[in-house]
Protein backbone atom coordinates (compact mmCIF):
# COMPACT_ATOMS: atom_id res chain seq x y z
CA UNK A 1 0.00 0.00 0.00
CA UNK A 2 1.64 3.82 -1.35
CA UNK A 3 1.12 6.72 1.11
CA UNK A 4 -1.03 8.37 -1.19
CA UNK A 5 -3.21 4.96 -1.31
CA UNK A 6 -3.05 5.46 2.34
CA UNK A 7 -4.14 9.37 2.26
CA UNK A 8 -6.86 8.80 0.25
CA UNK A 9 -8.96 6.41 2.24
CA UNK A 10 -8.40 8.98 4.94
CA UNK A 11 -9.30 11.41 2.95
CA UNK A 12 -12.58 9.89 2.35
CA UNK A 13 -12.96 9.21 5.79
CA UNK A 14 -12.95 12.77 6.01
CA UNK A 15 -14.95 13.51 3.72
CA UNK A 16 -17.90 11.14 5.00
CA UNK A 17 -17.19 12.72 8.17
CA UNK A 18 -17.95 16.56 7.74
CA UNK A 19 -20.77 15.14 6.11
CA UNK A 20 -22.48 13.77 8.89
CA UNK A 21 -21.18 17.33 11.14
CA UNK A 22 -22.68 19.09 9.23
CA UNK A 23 -25.51 17.59 7.14
CA UNK A 24 -26.44 15.53 10.32
CA UNK A 25 -27.39 18.40 12.22
CA UNK A 26 -29.76 19.52 9.02
CA UNK A 27 -31.83 15.90 9.15
CA UNK A 28 -32.15 16.28 13.05
CA UNK A 29 -33.69 19.83 12.14
CA UNK A 30 -36.10 18.40 9.49
CA UNK A 31 -37.11 15.88 11.86
CA UNK A 32 -37.86 18.50 14.37
CA UNK A 33 -40.83 20.31 11.73
CA UNK A 34 -42.71 17.63 13.16
CA UNK A 35 -41.60 16.55 16.26
CA UNK A 36 -40.50 20.19 17.89
CA UNK A 37 -42.71 22.88 16.41
CA UNK A 38 -45.93 22.74 16.92
CA UNK A 39 -47.75 25.62 14.35
CA UNK A 40 -46.75 27.21 11.21
CA UNK A 41 -44.94 30.36 12.97
CA UNK A 42 -42.32 27.96 14.85
CA UNK A 43 -42.24 25.56 11.96
CA UNK A 44 -41.08 28.73 9.57
CA UNK A 45 -38.50 28.72 12.51
CA UNK A 46 -36.85 25.93 12.66
CA UNK A 47 -36.68 25.63 8.69
CA UNK A 48 -35.13 28.78 8.02
CA UNK A 49 -32.42 28.09 10.81
CA UNK A 50 -31.26 25.64 8.06
CA UNK A 51 -32.49 27.40 4.83
CA UNK A 52 -29.51 29.04 3.61
CA UNK A 53 -27.12 26.07 4.38
CA UNK A 54 -28.27 22.88 3.93
CA UNK A 55 -27.53 22.84 -0.03
CA UNK A 56 -23.74 23.07 0.77
CA UNK A 57 -23.80 20.54 3.35
CA UNK A 58 -24.77 18.38 0.89
CA UNK A 59 -21.71 18.42 -1.38
CA UNK A 60 -19.83 16.92 1.59
CA UNK A 61 -22.30 13.95 0.18
CA UNK A 62 -21.38 14.55 -3.00
CA UNK A 63 -18.03 15.33 -2.76
CA UNK A 64 -17.18 11.92 -0.76
CA UNK A 65 -18.99 10.15 -3.55
CA UNK A 66 -16.59 11.77 -6.30
CA UNK A 67 -13.42 11.27 -4.19
CA UNK A 68 -14.66 7.65 -3.94
CA UNK A 69 -14.96 7.13 -7.96
CA UNK A 70 -11.76 8.65 -8.49
CA UNK A 71 -9.27 7.53 -6.16
CA UNK A 72 -11.06 3.81 -5.52
CA UNK A 73 -13.15 2.71 -8.60
CA UNK A 74 -13.31 -0.74 -7.68
CA UNK A 75 -14.64 0.20 -3.82
CA UNK A 76 -17.21 2.80 -5.43
CA UNK A 77 -18.29 -0.08 -7.99
CA UNK A 78 -18.61 -2.65 -5.47
CA UNK A 79 -19.93 -0.50 -2.65
CA UNK A 80 -22.76 0.91 -5.75
CA UNK A 81 -23.55 -2.55 -7.08
CA UNK A 82 -24.06 -4.12 -3.86
CA UNK A 83 -25.97 -1.34 -1.46
CA UNK A 84 -27.96 -0.52 -5.20
CA UNK A 85 -31.37 -0.95 -3.41
CA UNK A 86 -30.14 1.03 -0.57
CA UNK A 87 -28.84 3.84 -2.11
CA UNK A 88 -31.14 4.11 -4.27
CA UNK A 89 -33.94 4.51 -1.04
CA UNK A 90 -31.31 7.09 0.40
CA UNK A 91 -31.48 9.04 -3.26
CA UNK A 92 -35.32 8.50 -3.54
CA UNK A 93 -35.12 9.98 0.79
CA UNK A 94 -32.64 13.49 -0.71
CA UNK A 95 -35.15 14.22 -3.49
CA UNK A 96 -37.75 14.20 -1.69
CA UNK A 97 -36.90 16.38 1.07
CA UNK A 98 -34.73 18.79 -0.64
CA UNK A 99 -37.91 19.53 -2.98
CA UNK A 100 -39.66 19.91 0.28
CA UNK A 101 -37.98 23.19 0.65
CA UNK A 102 -39.09 24.85 -2.36
CA UNK A 103 -42.96 23.55 -2.59
CA UNK A 104 -43.54 24.09 1.07
CA UNK A 105 -42.14 28.18 0.69
CA UNK A 106 -44.37 28.44 -2.48
CA UNK A 107 -47.83 26.85 -1.39
CA UNK A 108 -50.48 28.74 0.08
CA UNK A 109 -52.51 25.49 1.18
CA UNK A 110 -51.96 24.42 3.91
CA UNK A 111 -52.99 21.39 3.23
CA UNK A 112 -50.07 21.11 0.66
CA UNK A 113 -47.64 22.77 3.18
CA UNK A 114 -48.40 19.79 6.13
CA UNK A 115 -48.00 17.38 2.85
CA UNK A 116 -44.45 18.83 2.30
CA UNK A 117 -44.07 19.14 5.80
CA UNK A 118 -44.00 15.34 5.83
CA UNK A 119 -41.94 14.84 2.81
CA UNK A 120 -39.33 16.78 4.78
CA UNK A 121 -39.57 15.09 7.93
CA UNK A 122 -39.90 11.43 6.58
CA UNK A 123 -36.86 12.37 4.22
CA UNK A 124 -34.54 13.48 7.17
CA UNK A 125 -35.29 10.41 8.89
CA UNK A 126 -35.02 7.52 5.71
CA UNK A 127 -31.59 9.15 4.80
CA UNK A 128 -29.37 8.42 8.27
CA UNK A 129 -31.29 5.44 8.76
CA UNK A 130 -30.04 3.80 5.98
CA UNK A 131 -27.04 5.10 5.87
CA UNK A 132 -26.13 3.89 9.32
CA UNK A 133 -27.87 0.37 7.97
CA UNK A 134 -24.96 0.57 5.20
CA UNK A 135 -21.80 1.50 6.83
CA UNK A 136 -23.04 -1.03 9.14
CA UNK A 137 -23.61 -3.63 6.69
CA UNK A 138 -19.96 -2.87 5.01
CA UNK A 139 -18.29 -3.63 7.92
CA UNK A 140 -19.95 -7.08 8.96
CA UNK A 141 -19.22 -8.44 5.67
CA UNK A 142 -21.17 -8.98 2.68
CA UNK A 143 -20.57 -12.41 0.44
CA UNK A 144 -18.47 -11.06 -2.18
CA UNK A 145 -17.04 -13.59 -4.68
CA UNK A 146 -13.72 -13.43 -6.45
CA UNK A 147 -14.90 -10.68 -8.76
CA UNK A 148 -15.83 -8.34 -5.57
CA UNK A 149 -19.35 -8.51 -6.51
CA UNK A 150 -22.20 -8.99 -4.15
CA UNK A 151 -23.92 -11.98 -5.89
CA UNK A 152 -25.63 -14.01 -3.50
CA UNK A 153 -26.57 -11.59 -0.64
CA UNK A 154 -29.80 -12.22 1.05
CA UNK A 155 -32.27 -10.28 2.93
CA UNK A 156 -30.40 -10.77 6.17
CA UNK A 157 -27.44 -9.53 4.98
CA UNK A 158 -28.48 -5.84 4.89
CA UNK A 159 -31.35 -5.94 7.48
CA UNK A 160 -30.04 -7.66 10.43
CA UNK A 161 -30.20 -6.19 14.30
CA UNK A 162 -26.68 -4.78 14.05
CA UNK A 163 -27.72 -2.87 10.68
CA UNK A 164 -31.37 -1.69 12.38
CA UNK A 165 -29.54 -0.73 15.37
CA UNK A 166 -26.53 1.12 13.23
CA UNK A 167 -29.42 2.76 11.63
CA UNK A 168 -31.62 3.84 14.61
CA UNK A 169 -28.20 5.28 16.33
CA UNK A 170 -27.29 7.60 13.17
CA UNK A 171 -30.87 8.76 13.21
CA UNK A 172 -30.80 9.60 16.97
CA UNK A 173 -28.03 11.18 17.06
CA UNK A 174 -29.42 13.11 13.86
CA UNK A 175 -32.13 14.42 15.77
CA UNK A 176 -30.01 15.47 19.18
CA UNK A 177 -27.76 17.23 17.06
CA UNK A 178 -30.59 19.34 15.12
CA UNK A 179 -31.61 19.51 18.43
CA UNK A 180 -28.61 20.90 19.83
CA UNK A 181 -28.25 22.94 16.75
CA UNK A 182 -31.68 24.62 17.23
CA UNK A 183 -30.68 25.74 20.53
CA UNK A 184 -27.68 27.59 18.92
CA UNK A 185 -30.00 28.86 16.26
CA UNK A 186 -33.13 30.23 18.13
CA UNK A 187 -35.01 31.23 20.62
CA UNK A 188 -38.66 31.48 22.34
CA UNK A 189 -40.48 28.14 22.53
CA UNK A 190 -38.45 26.36 19.98
CA UNK A 191 -35.36 26.41 21.84
CA UNK A 192 -36.74 25.72 25.52
CA UNK A 193 -38.69 22.24 24.01
CA UNK A 194 -35.82 21.61 21.83
CA UNK A 195 -33.71 21.66 25.43
CA UNK A 196 -35.92 19.69 27.01
CA UNK A 197 -36.56 16.73 24.86
CA UNK A 198 -32.87 16.70 24.38
CA UNK A 199 -32.57 15.70 28.44
CA UNK A 200 -34.65 13.18 27.90
CA UNK A 201 -32.99 11.35 25.09
CA UNK A 202 -29.14 11.12 26.07
CA UNK A 203 -30.45 8.41 28.36
CA UNK A 204 -31.65 6.39 25.21
CA UNK A 205 -28.43 7.36 23.63
CA UNK A 206 -25.76 5.78 25.69
CA UNK A 207 -28.14 3.04 26.11
CA UNK A 208 -27.81 2.40 22.61
CA UNK A 209 -24.40 3.16 22.99
CA UNK A 210 -23.82 0.39 24.90
CA UNK A 211 -25.45 -1.64 22.42
CA UNK A 212 -23.74 -1.16 19.44
CA UNK A 213 -20.74 -1.81 21.07
CA UNK A 214 -21.90 -5.32 22.39
CA UNK A 215 -22.26 -6.04 18.38
CA UNK A 216 -19.27 -4.50 17.11
CA UNK A 217 -17.87 -7.21 19.57
CA UNK A 218 -19.79 -9.40 18.67
CA UNK A 219 -20.61 -9.13 14.75
CA UNK A 220 -17.13 -7.72 13.78
CA UNK A 221 -13.52 -7.92 13.52
CA UNK A 222 -12.19 -5.12 15.03
CA UNK A 223 -11.56 -6.36 18.20
CA UNK A 224 -9.87 -9.22 17.32
CA UNK A 225 -7.61 -7.25 14.30
CA UNK A 226 -7.10 -3.43 15.25
CA UNK A 227 -8.20 -3.96 19.63
CA UNK A 228 -6.78 -0.99 20.51
CA UNK A 229 -7.26 1.38 18.36
CA UNK A 230 -10.64 0.09 18.23
CA UNK A 231 -11.24 0.42 22.37
CA UNK A 232 -9.67 4.11 21.89
CA UNK A 233 -12.15 5.26 19.31
CA UNK A 234 -15.00 3.69 21.41
CA UNK A 235 -14.50 5.50 24.57
CA UNK A 236 -13.92 8.65 22.78
CA UNK A 237 -17.72 7.99 21.23
CA UNK A 238 -18.76 7.76 24.77
CA UNK A 239 -16.72 11.05 25.99
CA UNK A 240 -18.00 13.43 23.33
CA UNK A 241 -21.44 11.70 24.01
CA UNK A 242 -21.00 12.62 27.87
CA UNK A 243 -19.90 15.93 27.23
CA UNK A 244 -22.71 16.76 24.77
CA UNK A 245 -25.29 15.77 27.47
CA UNK A 246 -23.07 17.76 30.00
CA UNK A 247 -23.85 20.83 27.87
CA UNK A 248 -27.08 19.85 27.27
CA UNK A 249 -27.70 19.45 31.36
CA UNK A 250 -26.22 22.25 32.17
CA UNK A 251 -27.34 24.52 29.17
CA UNK A 252 -24.25 25.18 26.96
CA UNK A 253 -25.16 24.59 23.58
CA UNK A 254 -22.10 25.31 21.96
CA UNK A 255 -20.49 22.14 23.89
CA UNK A 256 -23.72 20.37 23.12
CA UNK A 257 -23.41 20.85 18.92
CA UNK A 258 -19.44 20.42 18.76
CA UNK A 259 -19.89 17.23 21.05
CA UNK A 260 -22.64 15.86 18.84
CA UNK A 261 -20.81 16.18 15.84
CA UNK A 262 -17.90 14.97 17.22
CA UNK A 263 -19.82 11.92 18.22
CA UNK A 264 -20.65 11.05 14.31
CA UNK A 265 -16.79 11.72 13.90
CA UNK A 266 -15.79 9.39 16.02
CA UNK A 267 -18.17 6.73 14.78
CA UNK A 268 -17.01 7.67 11.06
CA UNK A 269 -13.60 6.66 12.52
CA UNK A 270 -14.15 3.61 14.32
CA UNK A 271 -16.15 2.12 11.32
CA UNK A 272 -13.12 3.29 8.99
CA UNK A 273 -10.68 2.08 11.58
CA UNK A 274 -11.81 -1.77 11.24
CA UNK A 275 -12.14 -1.25 7.49
CA UNK A 276 -8.44 -1.15 7.03
CA UNK A 277 -6.31 -2.20 4.91
CA UNK A 278 -10.02 -2.89 3.43
CA UNK A 279 -12.46 -1.17 1.65
CA UNK A 280 -15.32 -3.79 1.42
CA UNK A 281 -15.29 -6.91 4.16
CA UNK A 282 -15.98 -10.36 2.04
CA UNK A 283 -17.46 -12.93 4.63
CA UNK A 284 -14.73 -15.46 3.13
CA UNK A 285 -11.71 -13.28 3.46
CA UNK A 286 -9.42 -14.17 0.54
CA UNK A 287 -12.53 -11.94 -1.44
CA UNK A 288 -12.29 -8.69 0.52
CA UNK A 289 -11.42 -5.59 -1.54
CA UNK A 290 -7.94 -3.99 0.11
CA UNK A 291 -7.02 -0.42 -0.59
CA UNK A 292 -4.32 -1.53 -2.38
CA UNK A 293 -6.06 -3.38 -5.20
CA UNK A 294 -8.81 -0.96 -5.42
CA UNK A 295 -7.44 2.56 -6.24
CA UNK A 296 -6.91 4.14 -9.25
CA UNK A 297 -3.24 4.26 -10.83
CA UNK A 298 -0.17 6.47 -9.03
CA UNK A 299 -0.73 9.01 -11.41
CA UNK A 300 -4.17 9.84 -11.11
CA UNK A 301 -3.86 9.79 -7.03
CA UNK A 302 -0.98 12.14 -7.53
CA UNK A 303 -3.36 14.72 -9.41
CA UNK A 304 -6.05 14.36 -7.05
CA UNK A 305 -3.88 15.49 -4.01
CA UNK A 306 -2.06 18.30 -6.01
CA UNK A 307 -5.76 19.60 -6.83
CA UNK A 308 -7.04 18.76 -2.96
CA UNK A 309 -3.87 20.81 -1.47
CA UNK A 310 -4.87 23.90 -3.91
CA UNK A 311 -8.72 23.89 -3.46
CA UNK A 312 -9.39 22.50 0.17
CA UNK A 313 -8.00 25.60 2.33
CA UNK A 314 -10.15 28.09 -0.44
CA UNK A 315 -13.60 25.75 -0.04
CA UNK A 316 -12.83 25.07 3.99
CA UNK A 317 -12.32 29.08 3.90
CA UNK A 318 -15.55 29.70 1.83
CA UNK A 319 -17.04 27.56 4.82
CA UNK A 320 -16.27 29.05 7.42
CA UNK A 321 -17.08 32.62 6.08
CA UNK A 322 -20.81 31.47 4.64
CA UNK A 323 -21.45 29.87 8.42
CA UNK A 324 -20.57 33.26 9.76
CA UNK A 325 -22.82 35.14 7.95
CA UNK A 326 -25.57 33.12 9.17
CA UNK A 327 -24.47 33.60 13.09
CA UNK A 328 -27.69 34.95 14.40
CA UNK A 329 -30.63 33.56 16.40
CA UNK A 330 -33.56 33.55 14.06
CA UNK A 331 -36.08 35.00 15.49
CA UNK A 332 -40.09 33.92 15.42
CA UNK A 333 -42.45 35.93 13.28
CA UNK A 334 -45.00 37.46 15.84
Amino acid sequence: MSNLQFLWFILIGVLFSGFFFLEGFDFGVGMAVKLVARNKRERDQVIETIGPVWESNMVWLITAGGAMFASFPEWYASLFSGFYLILLFILVGLIIRGVSFKFRSSSENAKERNTWEWALFLGSIIVPFLFGMMFVDLVIGLPLDATKNVMNATFTDYINLFSIVGGVAVTLVSFLHGLNYLRLKTEGNVRERSLAIAKKLYPVLFAGLVVFAILAYLKTDFFTERFTSSLILLVLIVVFAALAAYGTYKDKEGLSFISTGLVFVGIVAFLFNGLFPRVMIAQDSQFSLLIENASSTPYTLKVMTIVTVVLLPIVLLYVAWAYKQFTKRVKIDR
